[in-house]
């Protein structure tokens, strides 16, 4: 069987979850995870305890980074056959118009620029990595890879999509055409 992708996304809202300016993300949540469910290469995703859906991938973990007090921060943690799958879904249909809003409801994770270094991001709002075809990550495992990706930046161990690497851990190039097939297969699906 073949390795499968991991997805883990983290995001920190800059008001409280309950707040009407995030009536725009609640609003689409439930579209944007049918969506993820109906795309092409998709496996499967974890729930959350409590929720009605699929089944909860362990104790829902929130990064080190996370500091607010609802306890409410959107996350999610999928499994994809490859890497064009999911940015495919990312970036185009339902879920790209979603992003095109994020500054409207996430706090903008920026740390400000030193002396010695630019300004970068405080955590990055996403993780990917490969795992054994028999391996269901839990949330524990997404919230390390995540904290591995801000902290050493981008290896076979947790990449993003400016820096990928495939399941053997050789630095890889994105299939533009294979993302736009995708695309393409998930308009019609929806």
């Amino acid at each position: 069987m073949q390795p499968r992708v991991a997805l883990y996304t983290f995001g920190i809202f800059a008001k409280p979850s309950a707040d009407p300016v995030n009536d725009g993300f609640h609003a689409r949540n439930d579209a944007n995870l049918a969506a993820a469910e109906a795309s092409a290469g998709f496996i499967a995703r974890s729930g959350y305890d409590g929720d009605p859906g699929p089944a909860s991938w362990g104790a829902h973990t929130y990064p080190r980074f996370y500091t607010g007090s609802d306890m409410h921060s959107p996350s999610t943690l999928s499994l994809w056959t490859d890497l064009e799958a999911p940015f495919a879904f990312t970036y185009h249909g339902l879920h790209a118009e979603a992003l095109s809003h994020g500054r409207d409801w996430f706090a903008k994770p920026i740390q400000p620029p030193t002396l010695h270094r630019a300004a970068k991001p405080a955590w990055p709002p996403y993780v990917l990595w490969w795992v054994a075809a028999d391996h269901v990550p839990d949330w524990r495992e997404g919230v390390e890879r995540l904290e591995h990706l801000h902290d050493h930046g981008a290896s076979a161990q947790a990449f993003d999509w400016k820096t990928p690497f495939d399941a053997a851990g050789v630095p890889y190039s994105i299939d533009r055409e294979s993302v736009r097939r995708y695309a393409n297969l998930n308009q019609r699906r929806a």
